[in-house]
């Protein structure tokens, strides 16, 4: 059980490298694969030891940028959490393991177990799901077809399908290596067709956006060291801009993306800050989405996305969905706020928005995303169903800036554009922001740590990739799945053969301890 263990451990660890910093997506497959073969055999206990220790070794070097800029506790106990999950999977891949068919079913598991993770406890974490390391491959495409929980099923599938084959090196039949073989390089051949029809939205004509990066005063990795030093940069920066279209040097925009904390004071009741943002909209004469933190009352706060209008002001908002736990609001804040003193930063919690329809901004239905709201499908869905044509995402990465975050959060970004089928634009309060094309492409983008603006005139596309309904279906699948194979996987059965369908290793009246 112990080099199991040391199997498992390194086997977690490896797929941390699928991601950025260092992304090199082709391990995934492999970590995974030495999952499977490492949980083969054992009972209940050991499975959910064998995966909870993978999720140990996968999750807290994944995320080991929340330690310096959140908090010590904050990133070990939310590892600690998301690692449990990984555990469950193992638990129940135990079972489902005596399947014929259980490459199959533990894929399905897989995006069960994402799923789950990415919603609770409290607001979840989506960070880790396989669908979001594929930018840069030929798995790309599919995103498009079925998501990023259905590409999170090919690269589970794709893994566990090679630890059956390697399983069948060791049997005595050559039929079974030839099915192991066909059965891997047909999920590869099926994956892989998007590469050659990719899926198009049409063309509702073009629009000029202008994404504005003001830059955080200080070191810049705190929005309240001066916040209103925050938005006097992006004001500036935005005359800046007006004054370029003025001189002819920059095409005029027909809309402007101010980025999440753009005004981390309330710019409704701040009326040094209101005029600052009235002014410069002024200027640019066209709507800019200004990323700005309202009040809701004492204990209250909403980070929102304003559509400012030179001619009326302040119109139609977006509230962010998925406000971040122990970052943005406190679960357990009567009893937590005394151990972490970084807490006291976080005096009011954030509500939960639900708009579900894309705000209008010069006449372009826009479905918006702040910070983390980008690595969720569901406010993206609900807008693109109701009409945009174009997704900016508002965000603050001032606190992770000195961390590998920023590119993990845009390579996330990446991999919605192609799932959406829309052109993205980013705005980041001091890096990274960008222009990505709908097939993921960065068209433009920007350095940490500066002040800068990107233009660019991208295609407004209309309707929707297969993508949204696929991946939202796939979850449910995969539940139901599950308890038909844990149904399934309870009948009395015999050791069969030496490639492994069912499991070879465990025989019903043989089987080792649940503790094993």
């Amino acid at each position: 059980m112990l080099l199991r263990l040391l199997a498992v451990a390194c086997a977690g660890a490896v797929l941390s490298l699928a991601y950025e910093p260092v992304a090199v997506p082709y391990v995934a497959p492999l970590s995974l694969a030495a999952l499977a073969l490492a949980l083969r055999g054992r009972g209940l206990g050991g499975g959910f030891l064998l995966g909870l220790v993978f999720g140990a070794a996968f999750y807290y070097p994944h995320i080991h940028w929340m330690a310096s800029s959140i908090s010590l506790f904050s990133w070990l106990a939310l590892a600690g959490i998301e690692a449990v999950f990984y555990g469950l999977w193992g638990l129940v891949a135990t079972r489902l393991l005596r399947l014929p068919a259980w490459p199959a079913w533990l894929a399905l598991a897989w995006v069960v177990a994402e799923a789950v993770r990415m919603q609770w406890p409290w607001s979840g974490m989506p960070w880790g799901r396989l669908g979001f390391a594929v930018v840069d491959t030929p798995l790309a495409p599919a995103l498009a077809y079925v998501g990023i929980n259905g590409v999170s099923v090919l690269v589970a599938l794709i893994g566990f399908l090679l630890a059956r084959l390697l399983l069948t090196l060791r049997a005595e039949a050559a039929g079974e290596r030839l099915a192991a073989a066909a059965g891997l390089v047909g999920v590869v051949a099926v994956s892989l067709v998007p590469v050659a029809l990719p899926w198009t939205l049409d063309g509702n004509g073009e629009v000029t956006v202008a994404a504005v990066q003001g830059d955080v005063p200080g070191r810049g990795n705190d929005v309240l060291v001066d916040p209103v030093g925050i938005t006097e940069n992006h004001a500036e920066v935005t005359d800046e801009l007006a004054a370029a279209v003025a001189a002819g040097t920059v095409s005029a925009p027909d809309l402007v993306v101010w980025p999440e904390n753009s005004t981390a004071r309330d710019p409704f009741t701040d009326a040094y800050v209101g005029s600052l943002i009235d002014g410069a909209v002024a200027r640019i004469g066209v709507p800019v989405l200004v990323g700005a933190m309202v009040g809701d009352g004492p204990d209250h706060v909403l980070n929102q996305g304003v559509v400012w209008d030179p001619a009326t002001g302040a119109g139609e908002r977006y509230t962010k969905r998925h406000p971040v736990a122990f970052g943005e609001y406190i679960p357990l804040r009567r009893w937590l706020a005394d151990l972490v003193p970084q807490f006291d930063r976080i005096p009011r919690d954030m509500r939960t928005g639900t708009r579900t329809t894309p705000l209008d901004v010069a006449g372009v239905p826009v479905a918006d995303a702040i910070c983390f709201d980008i690595a969720y499908e569901d406010g993206l869905t609900a807008q693109i169903r109701n009409g945009a044509e174009l997704v900016t995402v508002q965000t603050s990465n001032a606190s992770f800036i000195f961390t590998d975050q920023v590119e993990q959060q845009f390579a996330i970004t990446r991999a919605q554009a192609i799932a959406t089928g829309k052109y993205v634009v980013v705005a980041s309060t001091n890096g990274v922001s960008g222009v990505i094309a709908p097939d993921g492409e960065v068209l433009a983008r920007t350095d940490r740590l500066t002040q800068d603006v990107l233009v660019a005139t991208v295609e407004r596309r209309v309707g929707e990739t297969p993508a949204l309904a696929v991946g939202a279906a796939l979850p449910l699948l995969g539940a139901a799945s599950i308890v038909v194979g844990l149904a399934l996987s309870a009948r009395p059965y015999r050791r069969r053969g030496r490639s492994g369908d069912p499991d070879p290793a465990v025989d019903e009246r043989t089987a080792e301890p649940a503790g094993a």
